[in-house]
């Protein structure tokens, strides 16, 4: 039987659990964990939301499978508003992190890496929630591949190649093998 290592700092008897999440846009990258202040750890500093930060439960299963996560964020400041309202998030990188703290000492694993794909901002007055589906990248594996094998496909990915331009008029051509 083998036996799974445990990450270091995970079996201590004293230690204080977080998430954080890193979430990767063209200007920058955000970082936040659900605790107050700020936390460093590989070398990133994330800031701290509190409890207001909720993740979805992270599903793993023995067959292959893309699994979804969805994170929460409410009351959330106004620069975290700007990167959803002005950032290109679909499709941009996202990883979930759990960690401990003990007597200052950070270790954290990574459980979830994705891509962002849905985020949805619910604003009342003084408040705003924004809530974020995020898929794996397995996810990709059931998007359909539709191409064709017509020269106007063809040169939209080359648009020097001429290789189909020419199968309709071999079409009917006889080749003779041989003598």
């Amino acid at each position: 039987m083998t036996r799974l290592s445990t990450p270091s700092g995970f079996d201590d008897a004293e230690l204080t659990a977080f998430m954080a999440v890193e979430m990767f846009f063209d200007s920058g990258t955000v970082r936040f964990w659900n605790g107050t202040g700020d936390l460093t750890f590989n070398s990133d500093t994330y800031s701290g939301v509190g409890h207001l930060l909720s993740i979805s439960d992270i599903e793993e299963a023995a067959e292959i499978g893309a699994k979804g996560v969805t994170l929460s964020l409410s009351g959330i400041s106004s620069t975290i508003l700007s990167y959803a309202l002005n950032e290109n998030y679909k499709y941009r990188n996202i990883k979930i992190h759990v960690g401990t703290i003990n007597n200052g000492t950070v270790a954290s694993y990574e459980i979830f890496s994705g891509r962002m794909d849905v985020m949805t901002i619910n604003e009342n007055g003084e408040t705003c929630n924004i809530v974020l589906t995020a898929e794996n990248r397995l996810i990709d594996l059931e998007r359909p591949r539709v191409r064709r094998y017509t020269s106007e496909d063809q040169k939209s990915l080359y648009a020097n190649d001429k290789g189909f331009d020419f199968v309709n008029s071999i079409q009917e051509t006889e080749i003779k093998w041989g003598g």
